[in-house]
């Protein structure tokens, strides 16, 4: 992709960029917006490809790609005509009615992931909270548990969202401390130990909810093996395997779904990010229609979610995925990615773990922290965001190219001097 093209029309785009700098907007919104989260001092005014461009008119390589929401670039042409399109059209009835939009978005999507049903809803924290409320409706109404014993086993490290629920069953205190009580019903195990997890499933356990690989642990792959056993233990003991691919799906890995690369289909797979272009937030719950038929109307419900202008973006995305290209270059970009990381092995990088275009890399502590690696990044004109202690992760947009790659190589190299 290219980087952003520039206009110095002062009627046009740059003349309708905020009058103040950086340091100004930034200090602005100290006093107003709720401090949840520390962002890099950069303020991006515009964006397109692998390419943002911030109000002073700096430009950055994008290594961060939205947390994977952004896997097809900044503002990519197919998914922009779709949302013009049909804003000119329709944007929101609710679920009240029908709209023209939404069945060939279900259709496509189940189509593209080997399932049945879809449950359409908005953010991946809203996928993972009706993937919890579906096993457990699945567990009194198909499996016979006894009303309100349902449990569901989780891995530690996990990231899930921050909802009350789901930090419920979070190990991370930040997101946990000061937010209970808490709900019950999760058991957690050590990812990646089908032997503990075996230990936590019982008669009572509704599903098996993981990440196919962790991300916000600092992009943690698990053995070969792993998924596949999974998939066997609850096969075998009777409940679900839930596979939430909201960051890890829809081609970061080089495949459509990172469960993937194993020969696993779970039972229900949750969907957000990237299913939303980079345009509106769109998740889905995707599953068997024996799981996601035990929902009846009244039961659960969202006013956005499946709003035609989220499914004529969401068909648009799965239109990319099918054919290939996306998955194919994650893939042979991926190669490149962990090649230009092995180099950088032993001059400040001691570790990395890479799938596809994702990567964790860990960098030597005398160095500096994460967060310090990713400001000097961002002076070299990469943004990249850390994750926990000396480690970064890598998420670039799907469209960046091998030049691109070499130049972010470069710049990291530069960062650990």
């Amino acid at each position: 992709m290219t980087a952003p093209v520039r206009t110095e029309d002062p009627q046009g785009a740059r003349g309708s960029q905020p009058a103040r700098g950086s340091q100004e907007l930034i200090r602005a919104e100290e006093p107003v917006l709720a401090h949840n989260y520390h962002p890099l001092p950069v303020v991006v005014a515009r964006a397109e490809g692998t390419w943002v461009e911030d109000v002073e008119g700096r430009r950055y390589l994008d290594m961060l790609a939205g947390y994977s929401a952004l896997n097809f670039g900044h503002r990519h042409p197919a998914l922009i005509e779709a949302a013009h399109r049909q804003l000119d059209r329709l944007t929101l009835t609710s679920r009240a009615f029908h709209n023209d939009r939404l069945a060939e978005f279900a259709e496509r999507l189940a189509a593209l992931t080997g399932m049945d049903m879809v449950l359409p809803m908005n953010t991946g924290a809203e996928a993972v909270e009706s993937g919890v409320k579906v096993a457990r409706k699945w567990a009194y109404d198909v499996k016979g548990v006894p009303a309100d014993r349902a449990t569901i086993v989780v891995a530690a490290d996990n990231f899930h969202g921050r909802t009350t629920t789901i930090v419920s069953f979070s190990t991370d205190e930040t997101a946990r401390a000061g937010f209970g009580p808490f709900t019950p019903g999760f058991r957690v195990v050590p990812y990646n130990d089908l032997a503990a997890m075996e230990a936590a499933v019982d008669e009572t356990t509704a599903a098996v909810l993981i990440e196919p690989i962790q991300g916000e642990a600092g992009v943690i792959i698990p053995d070969d093996g792993y998924l596949a056993g999974v998939r066997e233990l609850t096969r075998r003991k009777g409940c679900l395997f839930i596979a939430d691919e909201i960051q890890s799906g829809l081609g970061r890995t080089g495949r459509t779904l990172a469960v993937e690369h194993e020969p696993v289909v779970p039972d229900v797979l949750l969907l957000g990010k990237a299913l939303g272009g980079g345009i509106v937030p769109v998740s889905a719950v995707v599953g068997r229609r024996e799981v996601l038929g035990v929902l009846h109307p009244g039961e659960h419900g969202s006013t956005f979610g499946g709003n035609p202008l989220a499914a004529a973006v969401g068909t648009a995305v799965v239109e990319l995925l099918e054919t290939g290209e996306f998955q194919r270059r994650a893939a042979e970009l991926g190669v490149i990615l962990r090649d230009g990381l092995t180099g950088l092995v032993g001059k400040g990088v001691v570790g990395f773990r890479s799938r596809g275009l994702w990567a964790g890399v860990d960098i030597d502590p005398a160095l500096g922290t994460g967060r310090e690696i990713s400001e000097r990044l961002m002076r070299e004109g990469v943004l990249a965001k850390d994750t926990h202690g000396s480690t970064i992760r890598l998420a670039p947009p799907l469209t960046i190219t091998a030049e691109e790659l070499m130049r972010a190589f470069a710049a990291l190299e530069k960062a650990l001097g």
